[in-house]
């Protein structure tokens, strides 16, 4: 009989998108810290390379299956990229890094010592950047004193790819835009604990960076949508509906002003401009009460279909107490 074999310990998930330049030095990296790590695996994901990294990579995989290789068909996106390599890992715990060099193959170490105090999500913090870029720095250093700020989670690096997982949190989580970056604070608000710790920061030394003062508009696009998600996800009726209620009673208000100019004062309205401004604050509020319903039968619908919950289980003890009138001779706990 074959025995199946063991899971991975580690999974490291590594989004890749033209860099074949660096693809056989960052395989060297990873080799030498190899013997350091509990037993791991790599998992390359190909981002639609056009440089040629495709075929780096699948000869990469032929000499060493440590090594795996996931293509897409087109650029998705480091988001996409991120979510892939998760559902491909197999390990209990899941690191992310970049492929560019720039991120440390021996801090991995570190983040997992860090992660066995008891955290589950544990972020790089690269405390000397070497970005030579001001169009990298600013937008970077701006983005995490907003994201802070908002999620209540104070990071110094939102951005810095090197990041450790347990399994059970990017499970729970949705990757979409260029969400990956907010993943410690989306944790955070189901209650998974999160730390940072700082770590090394190589200058780029092929290619060039794939970030830019471009995509500064996505980053903060995404931050509009963040405070939603991290506080209204699981009850849209909070958000839509206090904006409804709020509209409508300014609405009704500003109405019944008018109304009792006309009714008892006997003072013309048809013209008046308050009147144009009472009716649509009403109808606002009716439709962003009724958006919020809609939001609300969505939510539940969101989660019947996916078989998931509105809340996170860190673990479960089950069984009794041994003499307990329930319980047999002996006492049976199983921890998840």
């Amino acid at each position: 009989m074959t025995s199946r074999p063991v899971p991975p310990e580690v999974s490291i998930v590594i989004p890749v998108y033209n860099e074949q330049e660096s693809i056989t030095e960052l395989a060297r990296r990873l080799r030498a810290v190899r013997d350091s790590l509990p037993p791991s695996e790599v998992i390359l994901v190909d981002d639609g390379s056009t440089d040629g990294g495709s075929a780096a990579l699948d000869a990469l995989h032929r000499e060493d299956p440590w090594f795996q290789v996931v293509r897409f068909t087109r650029n998705f996106g480091q988001t996409a990229a991120m979510a892939a390599g998760f559902d491909h890992a197999r390990g209990r715990v899941i690191v992310t890094m970049d492929a560019d060099l720039q991120n440390d193959p021996a801090d991995i170490s570190k983040l997992l010592a860090k992660l066995e105090e008891g955290f589950d999500v544990v972020s790089g913090w690269r405390v000397d950047r070497k970005d030579k870029y001001w169009s990298r720095r600013i937008p970077s250093g701006i983005a995490n004193r907003l994201i802070s700020r908002i999620s209540k989670v104070q990071l110094h690096d939102y951005g810095c790819t090197l990041k450790a997982y347990r399994r059970d949190v990017v499970e729970e989580l949705e990757l979409y835009g260029d969400a990956h970056r907010f993943l410690p604070a989306l944790a955070a608000v189901v209650g998974d604990r999160v730390a940072e710790i700082p770590v090394t920061h190589h200058p780029r030394e092929h290619g060039r960076s794939k970030y830019g003062i471009s995509r500064v508009s996505k980053v903060f696009l995404d931050l509009l949508a963040l405070p939603f998600m991290l506080r209204f996800f699981n009850r849209p009726i909070r958000f839509f509906g206090g904006l409804g209620l709020m509209f409508g009673a300014v609405g009704t208000a500003v109405l019944g002003y008018l109304a009792y100019q006309r009714l008892v004062l006997e003072r013309s309205i048809g013209t008046r401009p308050l009147l144009f401004l009472g009716a649509l604050l009403v109808m606002m509020g009716v439709q962003f009460i009724s958006l919020g319903l809609i939001g609300e039968l969505v939510i539940r619908t969101y989660y019947s279909a996916r078989g998931r919950h509105a809340y996170h289980v860190r673990r479960t003890l089950t069984g009794c107490t041994p003499g307990h009138h329930t319980c047999g001779a002996e006492e049976t706990i199983t921890l998840s």
